[in-house]
């Protein structure tokens, strides 16, 4: 039987590609630290010790690079339900949805503006970062239509205002609101946006 080796990457790529990589997690932890509009390209090359020039060989603009980072968000979240064993459609989405504040909690979780054209605009012609969300969202749509049949959601609600409002809660600003009080742990502060979440705040 015949076999081909896999092509040995050199050394150049092997720095080119672990410069990059130090670009994006950079540029992510800024992104979620002081959001889009805040983060300056000076300011990601600094951190990661190069010149601004060498970052524009991998990002010709800061909509690029925000592009990027959206692109490894998404990756990351395909591999997170990939690897989710199997539950109920419910466990499922709160399983998910406790992940994402976990996400942003720790500084993982970019901050885009909600109104941006040229953003928008990079991010709606990026081939990875668009089938990686359609990939969850239509995990995530399956799980919502399921968990309304067995009469666990509000059937009433269109499945995709429900799927919105879980997608929210990754750069829901309650969570660092309840985290400067000071009056609760983390995990506390997830359990409860999570009940207002899952169960509303009517009395019970």
């Amino acid at each position: 039987m015949n076999s081909t080796a896999p092509a040995k990457v050199s050394f150049k790529t092997q720095m080119l590609q672990a410069r990059e990589d130090a670009i994006i997690q950079t540029a992510s932890r800024l992104l979620a630290d002081k959001g889009f509009e805040a983060m300056t390209v000076d300011e990601v090359a600094a951190d990661v010790g190069i010149a601004k020039a060498s970052l524009y060989k991998h990002f010709s603009s800061k909509e690029d690079l925000a592009a990027a980072a959206m692109v490894r968000v998404m990756q990351r979240a395909q591999s997170y339900l990939r690897d989710l064993p199997p539950a109920a459609p419910m466990d499922q989405l709160r399983t998910v949805a406790r992940w994402t504040m976990e996400l942003k909690l720790r500084g993982e979780m970019p901050s885009l503006p909600s109104q941006n054209s040229t953003l928008r605009a990079k991010l709606m012609a990026d081939a990875a970062y668009m089938d990686g969300l359609i990939d969850v969202s239509d995990r995530l749509g399956a799980w919502i239509e399921a968990a309304q049949a067995d009469g666990l959601l509000n059937p009433a609600l269109p499945a995709i205002a429900v799927l919105y409002t879980l997608y929210a809660r990754a750069c829901d600003p309650v969570l660092e609101f309840l985290r400067m009080g000071g009056q609760h742990d983390d995990a506390q502060i997830i359990d409860m946006v999570m009940a207002s979440c899952f169960e509303g705040l009517g009395a019970r």
